[in-house]
């Protein structure tokens, strides 16, 4: 059973249809109860960081979630700031992340000093996976679609299992212990981003 966050942010519906297309059970989880027994999650997000922490905290279920992914070793995937918001800090905002990803959000701007780069990072990209393997598996010609002008820098190289070209190698997927990252939208990236999440049920 996949079960999505549902805090008012992201693409709820779009996973939902991918995992119902796949014949996968799925389910969203809108409190705290909606997370018990949760095999695989699904954590969203669009806009800022401070704001998606804001409204995670507001929905009730963080603890909850910390339970799940810290206590019970539950297998997460975090999307675009859902992603971001796993690490411990952005210089987007102000708040504290989860931190359950040793490292920190920077803007793409202030690490590649081109004044001429045009932020947001938005559309199609190629991502080189570390290997392909995981959640990269069956995916010969990795391409997802990117929305965003901050990406998250990992404390420790081997978190980080693929990059993107943006100025820079830039990390775009994480992975630490059951903690997965995707910067990309694998819900809007067609047969990669399928595919993907067809692997992230069969971790």
């Amino acid at each position: 059973m996949i079960t999505i966050i549902d805090y008012g942010l992201g693409n709820v519906k779009a996973f939902e249809s991918v995992y119902r297309r796949l014949d996968i059970p799925v389910k969203l989880a809108k409190c705290s109860s909606d997370l018990d027994g949760a095999e695989k999650i699904i954590l969203p997000g669009v806009g800022s960081f401070d704001w998606a922490v804001s409204m995670l905290d507001k929905s009730g279920m963080r603890a909850a979630l910390d339970h799940a992914v810290l206590a019970e070793s539950v297998p997460v995937l975090g999307v675009c700031v859902g992603m971001q918001i796993m690490a411990e800090s952005s210089e987007e905002g102000k708040l504290n992340g989860l931190g359950w990803i040793p490292g920190k959000v920077t803007s793409i701007r202030a690490t590649v000093g081109i004044d001429t780069l045009r932020l947001p990072h938005m559309g199609w990209n190629d991502v080189k996976p570390v290997h392909a393997d995981g959640i990269f598996k069956g995916i010969p010609n990795p391409r997802f679609y990117f929305l965003h002008s901050y990406y998250i820098q990992p404390k420790f190289g081997e978190h980080s299992i693929a990059v993107t070209d943006y100025g820079l190698d830039m990390v775009c997927a994480v992975k630490y212990k059951n903690i997965y990252g995707t910067q990309f939208h694998p819900e809007k990236s067609h047969d990669s981003g399928v595919q993907l999440l067809r692997n992230f049920a069969m971790i």
